[in-house]
């Protein structure tokens, strides 16, 4: 079932998201060569205590951290891995290209957003990839609006994204959040016009295309959690919590 958020439940996620982006964009910052994904993981989990410390009074957790057995607090993704990858000593390096996923469930409601960032000078190629992956979000978060479908953010999504040459992933989708990480409606980076969910005033939706530089399939790595490019090609991950107001989409992890 969908769930229709109060006024005084998106004010919350709009002040969880505004901890979320500050938290993320600190992350990012770090991401440098040498440095291994678990010390970023180290990191995430540093800056979420460090703000409840500051904060004793509002209850702020990370979304990922036993969530399924997710036994991390953020989501680190390198080179050909799509979603899901889990922090290790893997050490990042020069020319990589770095999905950083998170998610806060902050006075009981979550909010998810993700980016992805290329470590020193990376190819033309990653650079393109990474541009059109964030323009591909911002062209679906325009479709979020009452009256439209799932379906509409799906083909603007798609249709941009094939335009430029790359390819959308088919078997992960965005979602519904709020009381929950994982809520309905599905959100696909494909589709037709005028299919799937109608969107509503008072829907929280998490828009995030995943775009691979090669063919659209992916599948699953030996450790059962992390997703990768079938045929090892780049992905970028770019994500944000949107909800659906009568005056249009209101981002709420910016």
């Amino acid at each position: 079932m969908i769930k229709i958020k109060t006024k005084q439940q998106i004010e919350t996620m709009a002040d969880g998201g505004k901890i979320l982006k500050e938290i993320l964009q600190n992350l990012s910052l770090a991401v440098k060569p040498g440095i291994k994904t678990e010390e970023l993981d180290k990191l995430a989990e540093e800056l979420v205590f460090s703000w409840v410390k500051k904060n004793p009074e509002a209850s702020i957790l990370s979304s990922f951290k036993g969530y399924r057995g997710y036994p991390a607090f953020i989501c680190i993704s390198v080179n050909d891995e799509v979603v899901h990858g889990l922090p290790s000593d893997r050490v990042i390096k020069k020319g990589d290209v770095i999905g950083l996923d998170f998610a806060v469930k902050y006075k009981g409601l979550h909010v998810d957003s993700a980016l992805t960032v290329g470590v020193g000078e990376i190819s033309t190629e990653a650079k393109k990839l990474i541009r059109v992956t964030k323009e591909a979000l911002d062209v679906g978060i325009k479709e979020a609006t009452v009256g439209n479908t799932t379906g509409d953010i799906g083909f603007a999504i798609q249709k941009y994204v094939e335009k430029n040459g790359f390819s959308v992933v088919r078997e992960l989708v965005g979602h519904g959040i709020g009381e929950h990480l994982h809520e309905e409606p599905y959100v696909p980076n494909y589709g037709k016009k005028k299919e799937g969910e109608t969107l509503k005033e008072g829907m929280t939706i998490a828009i995030e295309p995943m775009v691979n530089f090669g063919k659209h399939e992916v599948v699953l790595a030996k450790d059962g959690i992390t997703y990768r490019t079938k045929d090892g090609s780049l992905s970028a991950h770019f994500e944000h919590t949107v909800v659906i107001t009568k005056d249009g989409p209101r981002i709420l992890t910016t």
